[in-house]
């Protein structure tokens, strides 16, 4: 209907956006990044989510230069960290750092933990994992579906780092490529998948004092400001918006349905391919014109992602 040879719904391992990512904090380093100038005049709290002091990051872009930055403040490799939640150090999915980050957002680095390798076998063409990652390379688990193959496994966990499925590395592959190949292990046949998890925390029950938050900036308003990472790698501070935020989450989760994928920053940027668009076809085109052609989505998914930016236009989102 949209496009004559749309037909996939799992796309081929290319996007050139795709590894868009924040930068910076106040350790003097050895390299000189170009600085977003935006970034750079805020500072935001940082700690490791298993214990650590505080240290501030400030000056990134995107997220790989955020995980660089925060590997020096705590004198570690960047590529130890699996994925950064905001304001607090459980690996609470629903508080991932994604496309964007509110001026006093507290940042928490997970850090890779014990390796682990669990061999099952496909009982059922879904393994029930909704794979995301972190942007630099990394891909883990961000939802285990009830009643699943792997529900039933309690050494896979939430968090997980998928590092290997049978011998094959997935490291620096994005979540769809790693979402593909388990969705190509054949039905009936054995497999072995290499997990990381990130440590535990040392935190017990105690979350950071209100003291610990970023004092409030001059000249930035409310605090309902975000720094939000644009597809081109820019961060601009925007007011929250509401139905930006709803339509990115509802776009999130029909790619969680039709893809087995979750990826804010992928569903930000198909958010910002409907602007100014004031139907389907016109969305159709601008996708088939953006280097999200890549995936070529399907009329149906294209479908049910317009539905999710008319319904947050219109409020009918909750």
């Amino acid at each position: 209907m949209f496009k004559k040879h749309r037909t996939k719904a799992i796309p081929p391992p290319v996007l050139q956006n795709g590894h868009e990512a924040l930068d910076n904090n106040n350790v003097v380093s050895n390299k000189n990044p170009p600085v977003s100038p935006v970034t750079n005049s805020l500072q935001f709290y940082c700690q490791l989510a298993h214990g650590s002091p505080t240290a501030f990051v400030s000056g990134f872009s995107n997220v790989k230069e955020l995980y660089d930055k925060i590997g020096e403040a705590f004198d570690m490799p960047a590529s130890d960290i699996i994925f950064c939640t905001l304001n607090t150090f459980k690996p609470d999915m629903k508080k991932l750092l994604g496309g964007q980050i509110g001026l006093e957002d507290f940042i928490f680095a997970h850090r890779k933990g014990r390796p682990k390798e669990v061999e099952l076998q496909k009982t059922e063409d879904s393994l029930g994992l909704t794979i995301t990652d972190n942007g630099a390379g990394y891909s883990f688990i961000k939802r285990i579906k009830e009643g699943s193959v792997i529900s039933n496994i309690p050494h896979i966990k939430v968090g997980d780092h998928i590092e290997k499925l049978n011998d094959v590395n997935m490291v620096g592959k994005r979540h769809f490529e790693v979402a593909t190949a388990l969705k190509t292990i054949p039905l009936g046949s054995t497999f072995t998948i290499r997990l990381v998890e990130p440590m535990a925390s040392g935190f017990g029950q105690i979350a950071p004092k209100n003291s610990t938050r970023a004092p409030k900036k001059a000249g930035y308003g409310s605090g309902k400001e975000t720094l939000r990472f644009k597809a081109g790698g820019k961060a601009e501070i925007q007011e929250q918006d509401d139905a930006m935020d709803s339509g990115i989450e509802k776009i999130n989760g029909v790619l969680e349905s039709f893809m087995g994928i979750n990826d804010s920053e992928l569903a930000t940027q198909i958010w910002e391919m409907s602007e100014g668009k004031l139907n389907s076809m016109e969305f159709a085109e601008a996708i088939d014109d953006s280097d999200l052609a890549a995936f070529e989505f399907t009329d149906e998914l294209i479908i049910e992602l317009w539905g999710c930016v008319t319904d947050a236009r219109q409020a009918r989102l909750k």
